[in-house]
């Protein structure tokens, strides 16, 4: 497959921006559609062009990259009556970034490979400071032509690149990857709760902590974060309960036990009811501050 340098952008949400002008900087022609065009303009203004619908998208551009919310606007954005596989040519290559059901991409990945076109799913990691850094973590499910395709337009987003496997295995190690923050989340705002409860400095605490077995990425970029009240997302909280309600119908698929997981949903289901649905996931912590009736 030829290098893609045409490339459509479907999204722009915290970290599509971020993902999408990493692409204009490194030289990528950019066509952008998203349901809101003003959502667009910071990629117009550095010279993307606008698409009216994710069909146009397809039919102008070599490739086309996603990153959207949910799986209903994954599923409108590829499979309806407008989107991008009802395109008549041009597009040879798909990309989905949104964290999203592994048998969507499944679905999506056949339909392309029946009209000739390449497909990958590929969800990320890294929240917002990743996607302005091009430092995300980039799990990758399709075939070994895809991935090697796609080289030149993850190299400008991510710093960690692998393919897992066949169409799929980049959302089931998604859901392996918000499967390990949920519960990690969990003990940092305990941790820093049971850290102000004490009477010690949350920041001195956070420099010993943080350098030994307790070490995450959450611990160093979120928890500073809740040291300063600053709940605004990197992630959203509601995207995040909608990755977990994912990952636990797939466990319940396979009839496995996440228990650690469901708590941690209850818990956000518990943050959202409180009106922080569209805050960041380290808000969580006021929902267990709240707990303790602080």
């Amino acid at each position: 497959m030829a290098e893609l340098r045409n490339v459509g952008w479907v999204g722009t949400g915290v970290m599509g921006i971020s993902m999408g002008l990493r692409l204009i900087e490194a030289g990528f022609r950019l066509t952008v559609f998203t349901r809101t065009r003003e959502r667009a303009r910071p990629l117009v203004v550095r010279g993307a062009q606008w698409a009216e619908s994710p069909r146009q998208l397809a039919e102008q551009c070599e490739a086309v990259v996603s990153m959207v919310g949910y799986p209903s606007d994954v599923e409108s954005v590829y499979l309806g009556a407008d989107g991008l596989l009802a395109a008549e040519g041009k597009a040879r290559l798909l990309v989905d970034m949104t964290t999203s059901s592994p048998a969507l991409a499944r679905t999506i990945a056949e339909r392309a490979a029946n009209q000739g076109i390449g497909a990958l799913d590929a969800p990320v990691s890294g929240g917002d400071v990743g996607a302005k850094n091009g430092k995300l973590s980039i799990m990758v499910g399709g075939t070994a032509e895809a991935f090697a395709a796609a080289q030149p337009l993850f190299a400008p987003l991510g710093e960690k690149v692998v393919l897992q496997g066949d169409a799929g295995s980049g959302q089931h190690t998604k859901m392996v990857n918000q499967i390990l923050i949920a519960t990690n989340m969990i003990g940092m705002c305990e941790g820093i709760l049971y850290a102000q409860k004490a009477g010690l400095d949350p920041h001195t605490v956070l420099e010993s902590v943080g350098g030994g077995a307790a070490g995450s990425w959450s611990v160093s970029n979120l928890a500073p974060r809740i040291l300063d009240d600053n709940f605004e997302p990197g992630f959203y909280v509601e995207h995040f309960l909608k990755d977990m309600g994912i990952a636990l119908a797939e466990a319940e698929r396979m009839q496995l036990a996440l228990p650690g997981l469901a708590l941690a949903k209850q818990l956000y289901e518990a943050l959202r009811a409180q009106g922080h649905g569209r805050k960041g996931t380290q808000a969580l912590y006021l929902a267990l501050r709240r707990l303790n009736g602080a």
